[in-house]
């Protein structure tokens, strides 16, 4: 008969073999895993290190290669762009325009005028900029972060559907692009999504009161129909109800409906010599008008 041999009996035999070591054992296993850990570190360390210039590590200025440096840091601290490519498609991808960083360094007086283009066109009416606005369109604090400067720059000389295009020259443009990025950086960001506008083809005939009795001259996005009107003699009735519907003087009063009322009923009583007639409408018509340009209550933003 064969000896029997306990399974204690081989573990000993094979340390013995082994130099006290049992081949495939947990503690061999476990020493090899740690050793295993340890290389990986090592190589992802490498990896971080020897990508750095590429992620922004700063020490390759490749740009400087083909601009001469105006002052001391580093070039992507204001104008962005990747400095680790001498490849000008990548070394200038997002890059920012040295006439988009005069908001890093402008005077108060600089941010006054850039402010009083805002307010003198009205962007809050529609847009959000430096915490403060209507949503009724992209927010421009989060514009800032994601578009270009000269994105930005299109999107106002080339304006979409409804928005009113507002022949800026290049100085005013730079300008006010300078003023959203400043409210941008020192702003709360605005975490929420745009009223949807929904744009119909044209050529259909609407029956809402603002398209039969303002539509010719007038243009409106409202929150409850949509995009309405197709005129552009008269100026644009987005957010009239709100406090950042363009005032004309520093003392004039935020519109109301009752303001909209007499305006409606005689506008050269209200503002002698305007061009505007009296509207004819019901009380049925205005209350109908009213609640077409009202702004629901969750549209207003004020961060501030």
């Amino acid at each position: 008969m064969g000896t029997l041999v306990s399974r204690e009996s081989k573990v000993s035999q094979r340390r013995n073999d082994s130099g006290g070591a049992v081949f495939g054992g947990r503690n061999n296993y476990r020493e090899l895993f740690q050793g295993g850990q340890l290389v990986f570190r090592l190589l992802i360390a490498i990896m971080v290190m020897g990508a750095m210039p590429v992620w922004g590590g700063e020490n390759r200025q490749l740009c400087l290669a083909c601009h001469t440096p105006h002052r001391a840091g580093y070039c992507t601290s204001c104008h962005l762009g990747n400095p680790a490519s001498a490849r000008k498609n990548i070394a200038h991808a997002g890059l920012r325009e040295g006439k988009y960083t005069r908001f890093l360094t402008m005077d108060a007086q600089e941010q006054k005028a850039g402010e009083a283009l805002l307010t003198q066109y009205g962007c809050r009416r529609c847009h959000v900029s430096a915490g403060q606005g209507n949503k009724m369109a992209a927010s421009l604090d989060n514009a800032a972060m994601l578009r270009t400067p000269r994105g930005m720059a299109y999107s106002i000389r080339y304006p979409v559907a409804h928005m009113p295009n507002f022949a800026l020259d290049d100085a005013q443009i730079t300008a006010m692009i300078n003023r959203i990025l400043a409210g941008a950086k020192t702003g709360v960001q605005s975490r929420f999504e745009p009223v949807s506008v929904h744009f119909t083809a044209t050529g259909i005939k609407k029956s809402d009161i603002f398209s039969k009795k303002c539509g010719l001259c007038h243009r409106v996005l409202s929150s409850r129909i949509g995009a309405v009107g197709k005129g552009d003699v008269g100026p644009n009735l987005t957010g009239l109800f709100s406090p950042h519907y363009p005032k004309k003087t520093e003392s004039e009063k935020m519109w109301r409906a009752q303001e909209l009322r007499r305006w409606l009923n005689n506008p050269r009583a209200v503002v002698s010599g305007t061009r505007m007639q009296p509207v004819i409408v019901t009380e049925s018509e205005l209350r109908e008008l009213e609640t077409i340009i009202t702004l629901p209550v969750d549209t207003l933003v004020n961060n501030q």
